[in-house]
């Protein structure tokens, strides 16, 4: 994976925490770090480039009107006054690369002295089977903090480790050893359609290979996951991107000086769900 810098750009070596998205139902991760792109006025410094992300293209995201400035499939962006480097991407993993990718992308932020990763994405709400609002939060996580995956700071913050994240179980021990790069014995490998059974759902999905690459490289990760469902996920788009806010102990109102209003709007959010109605034809 090679950094592409914009020119007479670079990523602040101050900047030691990476947030990115990981890709899922109602593609609320990318929405949130559209988000905390906007409302910070990160800079984009470059692209990164792989063979494992299918190609895209589109207009500026950001605005406040489109410049014609093009948008790529993976982008960094720097929020120098924040500490804080984000990464967009646009487009899915090619399939059967998930974890190549995440090797790849694991190896680029471990050189560029990156202390701390959050991975935000979203989950199946169908798949949510032991539903606990005692903390008032919907909001779950999942850290390298300790080996079972949890993390005091969060747990302050009242959020549930993800119940679901089982490490001594077969489908998490054998995306570790894909993660580090060991061969795994052949008996220990899941038999044809067990991928498909519900052990296997939360390790197939990116935000487990990222967090599994990301902690077999040494880094401090915390995935931040909140359950949704298809639809307008915008709602869900703000709750992860405070809560990343909250793990940073920052607040949306001190990033661009406007106490009126928390958080600026992307100007692709538009026309999320299509180009507006032409009225002129009723």
């Amino acid at each position: 994976m090679e950094f592409i810098p914009e020119e007479g750009k670079h990523i602040h070596a101050d900047s030691s925490t990476l947030i990115l998205p990981a890709l899922s139902i109602g593609n609320v991760g990318q929405l949130a770090v559209d988000l905390l792109v906007a409302s910070t006025k990160a800079e984009r410094v470059g692209f990164l480039d792989t063979p494992f992300i299918l190609p895209c293209v589109g207009n500026d995201a950001y605005g406040p009107v489109p410049q014609g400035e093009l948008a790529l499939p993976l982008e960094a962006y720097d929020s120098s006054s924040n500490a804080m480097t984000l990464i967009q991407q646009r487009s899915p993993v090619v399939k059967g690369m998930m974890i190549e990718f995440a090797k790849n992308l694991a190896d680029y932020v471990a050189a560029s002295g990156k202390k701390h990763v959050i991975v935000l994405s979203s989950l199946d709400f169908g798949r949510w089977q032991r539903i606990d609002m005692s903390s008032g939060s919907q909001m779950h996580y999942l850290a390298s903090t300790n080996s079972d995956g949890t993390d005091d700071y969060c747990e302050q913050l009242g959020w549930k480790r993800l119940q679901d994240y089982k490490p001594n179980q077969r489908s998490w021990k054998y995306l570790s050893t894909l993660a580090e790069g060991n061969a795994m014995p052949e008996d220990s490998l899941p038999f044809e359609g067990e991928l498909e059974e519900e052990e296997y759902y939360y390790p197939s999905l990116p935000f487990a290979a990222l967090f599994s690459c990301f902690k077999a490289k040494g880094l401090k990760v915390t995935c931040l996951l909140c359950y949704c469902s298809e639809g307008d996920n915008t709602p869900d788009a703000f709750h992860l991107a405070e809560a990343a806010c909250k793990l940073l102990g920052q607040s949306p109102t001190n990033f661009h000086g406007n106490s009126n209003d928390n958080w600026l709007i992307p100007i692709s959010w538009k026309t999320v769900y299509g180009p507006p109605a032409d009225m002129s034809l009723f």
